[in-house]
């Protein structure tokens, strides 16, 4: 019986057929959704086959050996560690390398006067532990060079342990005084290096900002008058425009922008004909072109003028 009472019936018939349909309906889209998951996993199951890529054996080894130097790297240059590092594998390398035979036994040096052996070898980095086979030549020459008495220099390795320097050095040409502070300085105008050595007093003296870099045309230009060259005592570039001579008496000759060989030419058969350097004056100036104009000395000027006071003065006419 139902629940109303009435008396349950089997389903037959097509009322059962439609109610089973219905559930068939209702369970197909399960089937379905399930096979096609199914189908999706053995498809990627057969591609992961595919793609599966069978590495060399050893690969794990040098990959974390790789990853242990990275950090390393990485440590030592945020640590600011990185000099100590590659000076402790240079040493390393060097050390392997004395062993098979290639140390420096026989240094061969040339050259040098006002460079030291010792000097030269600390600028070039070549020390006792300093292999021949990882020294590298161009390296070790360019370093030379930052040290400004050498101007140039050769490295020739000669194995298994011989190793040949020559360095040109540069000259000493001229005392270069600025600010108060005197140096040696070559003909290109670079600075050699402090004045302290009194073999080299000598040298002219040439004063001033940029004079430097102009002293070698100025003193050849001095040289073509020796008598007068002998007689000067500095050289002063003004405003890195024109020089003045200081003579050792203390006289200024103050001469032109332009043309101051001119203006030399002027000043020495004068001095030639009147002993103009040696008189009791305190400057020449030679900056005008055909004048030349000298100023007394305070001592000078009044003589003059006691001289012209007392000289007598020419009569005129009838009275």
């Amino acid at each position: 019986m139902d629940d109303r009472g009435g008396l349950a019936q089997p389903l037959t018939g097509s009322a059962g057929s439609r109610l089973a349909g219905r559930a068939v309906a209702r369970a197909a889209p399960g089937r379905r959704a399930a096979r096609a998951r199914a189908r999706t996993a053995l498809a990627l199951e057969r591609w992961s086959s595919r793609l599966e890529v069978r590495l060399p054996r050893g690969v794990g080894t040098a990959a974390t050996a790789f990853v242990m130097l990275a950090s390393l790297a990485y440590g030592a240059v945020e640590g600011d560690h990185l000099s100590a590092v590659v000076a402790a594998v240079k040493d390393a390398r060097d050390g392997v390398a004395n062993a098979a035979g290639f140390r420096i036994v026989s240094i061969a040096l040339a050259g040098h006067r006002h460079v030291s052996r010792e000097e030269v070898l600390a600028v070039a980095g070549i020390t006792g532990s300093t292999s021949l086979v990882f020294l590298d030549v161009e390296r070790t020459r360019e370093r030379l060079k930052t040290n400004p008495w050498i101007a140039d220099a050769t490295v020739l390795k000669l194995y298994p342990g011989e190793l040949q320097v020559g360095v040109k050095e540069r000259e000493p040409f001229a005392l270069w005084q600025k600010e108060g502070r005197v140096s040696v300085i070559a003909a290109d105008g670079t600075v050699l290096e402090p004045y302290v050595a009194p073999r080299l007093m000598k040298l002219p003296l040439v004063v001033g900002q940029g004079a430097e870099t102009r002293a070698k045309d100025f003193l050849a230009l001095l040289d073509r008058y020796p008598a007068l060259r002998d007689f000067v005592q500095a050289s002063v570039l003004v405003g890195e425009r024109r020089w003045n001579l200081r003579l050792k008496n203390g006289i200024d000759v103050l001469l032109p922008e332009s043309e101051p060989a001119s203006a030399l030419e002027r000043l020495v058969p004068l001095d030639r004909d009147h002993s103009l350097i040696t008189r009791d004056i305190v400057a020449i100036d030679l900056r005008l072109p055909a004048q030349v104009t000298v100023r007394l000395s305070d001592a000078a000027a009044r003589a003059r003028i006691e001289a012209l006071k007392d000289k007598p003065k020419k009569k005129g006419g009838n009275a």
